[in-house]
């Protein structure tokens, strides 16, 4: 091997070895944004069943309360879904009406640094005759 070629050859390896740190790096970076993604989505699956666990909760009250004030019930259950859901109170309070038989319960919170509301609607019809 003559020195001209040696001379080519030199820092070949460091530059092998920086762009296989580069794709380490991008690597690892992906892994952690799949991460931030992953509790993302698994908190809004909590809040999610959350709400469905507390508008099922309201329409069993008002089956087995049905000779009570509705609206009274909707109160006292309005103040627990916004000590669970963030930011459901105010213009995002739970709604509960009962139009005849059929009674419709909305939840909406909005989860911390996102800029829409979430609901989640359940609908049931009951006998209001015991």
């Amino acid at each position: 091997m003559t020195t001209r070629s040696i001379r080519k050859q030199q820092g070949a390896l460091l530059l092998e070895a920086l762009i296989g740190l580069l794709i380490f790096s991008m690597g690892i970076l992906a892994l952690v944004g799949m991460q931030a993604t992953a509790i993302s989505q698994v908190t809004d699956a909590k809040y999610r069943s959350e709400a469905a666990f507390l508008a099922d909760r309201m329409i069993g009250e008002i089956w087995a309360n049905r000779g009570t004030n509705v609206p009274a019930l909707a109160a006292a259950w309005a103040g627990e879904v916004s000590g669970v859901l963030p930011n459901a109170t105010g213009a995002n309070a739970p709604t509960v009406v009962v139009a005849g038989s059929q009674i419709t319960v909305t939840v909406f919170w909005q989860a911390p640094g996102a800029s829409a509301v979430s609901n989640h609607l359940a609908i049931a019809y009951l006998d209001f005759n015991p």
